[in-house]
C-alpha cells in the first residue's frame, strides 16, 4: 500500500511508525509538512519520502491521510481539489482532523466521493490508541479495509453506522486521555496531602490507573462489578465511593462528556459553514 499523509505531526509520526517497515515499506510513504525538521526527521526514522507542500507524488498514493489542525483544513483542499480532480484513480482521503464533517470536506475537495472520518486519541503515540471511524457512501469496501489497516497500526479500531456518532467518540476516547490525566493528578495530590512524597503519589497513581484499566479489559465482567468487588460495605473503598457518590463525581463526569459532545457538534458547525 501506497500512503501519503498531509501533516507531519505527533499523530502523524505515530502513524507512519506503526506503518513503516510492518504494514508498507517506509518507501511507499510520502509525508507533507512545511517544517523541515520534521521531515527530515520521519526521513531519517522511517526512510519515508517528504515534501513542503501538495505535490503529484501525494495522488500516486492509494490512501490519502489528512493530519492537519482542523482550522487549516480547508486551505489543505483548497490545495488538494484540483490535483484529485484531475487524478486517474481515485485515492482514498482518510481524515483524521476533529470537527471536520466529511460532508463539508468532500464539498471543499470538489463533491469528492471517497472519504473516510476518523477520531484518533493520544494513546495511539505509543501503539495503545483507539479509532473511531465512518465511511462515507462513495468508500468501496477495499478502501474500508485500508483506512482500516491504516489506523488499527497504532490500536484498536470502532466502525460507526451514523457521522453524528463521531461527536459522542469525540467525547468519550478522542478527550478521554485528558480525564484519565485529570483523575491521576488528583490522586497525586491527595498522597502527598495525606504525607507521601510527590515520586510515591505519581508511582502509585500510575500505576493503578494502569493496572485497573488491564483488569477491566482483561475481565468479562462489567466495570460495576468489579468495582463492587473492590468495595466492602463500611470500609475505606465504601468511604471514598461514598464521598464521591454525595459530591456527584459520576453526575459530574456523565455532564462533562457530554459538554465535549455538544462543543464537537459546535466545532462541526463552526468549521464547515461557508465564509
Amino acid at each position: 500500500m501506497k500512503i501519503a499523509f498531509v501533516g507531519g505531526g505527533n499523530m502523524a509520526a505515530a502513524l507512519i511508525a506503526g506503518l513503516a517497515g510492518k504494514v508498507t515499506p517506509g518507501a511507499n510513504i510520502h509525508v507533507v509538512d512545511p517544517s523541515p525538521a520534521a521531515l527530515e526527521k520521519l526521513h531519517g526514522e522511517h526512510g519515508v519520502s517528504t515534501a513542503a507542500s501538495i505535490d503529484g507524488a501525494v495522488l500516486e498514493a492509494e490512501v490519502i491521510v489528512l493530519a492537519v489542525k482542523p482550522q487549516s483544513m480547508r486551505d489543505v483542499a483548497a490545495s488538494l481539489q484540483p490535483l484529485l480532480a484531475a487524478a486517474a484513480h481515485q485515492p482514498l482521503v482518510l481524515s483524521i482532523a476533529a470537527g471536520i464533517r466529511a460532508a463539508d470536506l468532500s464539498r471543499w475537495l470538489g463533491g469528492y466521493p471517497a472519504i473516510v472520518r476518523s477520531m484518533p486519541n493520544t494513546p495511539a503515540l505509543i501503539g495503545m490508541g483507539i479509532t473511531g471511524m465512518v465511511a462515507a457512501d462513495g468508500v468501496n469496501a477495499a478502501q474500508r479495509a485500508m483506512a482500516d489497516q491504516v489506523m488499527a497500526a497504532v490500536g484498536r479500531t470502532v466502525w460507526l453506522d451514523d457521522e453524528a456518532q463521531i461527536d459522542a467518540v469525540t467525547a468519550v476516547s478522542g478527550s478521554g486521555p485528558a480525564y484519565v490525566f485529570y483523575f491521576i493528578e488528583a490522586m497525586q495530590q491527595a498522597a502527598v496531602e495525606l504525607g507521601l512524597s510527590a515520586e510515591q503519589g505519581i508511582a502509585l497513581a500510575q500505576a493503578t490507573f494502569a493496572g485497573a484499566a488491564q483488569l477491566a479489559a482483561q475481565s468479562d465482567e462489567p466495570a460495576a462489578v468489579l468495582r463492587e468487588r473492590v468495595t466492602s460495605k463500611g470500609g475505606t473503598t465504601y468511604a471514598a465511593l461514598t464521598s464521591m457518590e454525595e459530591a456527584g463525581v459520576k453526575a459530574a463526569i456523565v455532564a462533562a462528556v457530554k459538554a465535549a459532545a455538544a462543543r464537537g457538534r459546535q466545532l462541526g458547525d463552526e468549521l464547515g459553514k461557508d465564509a
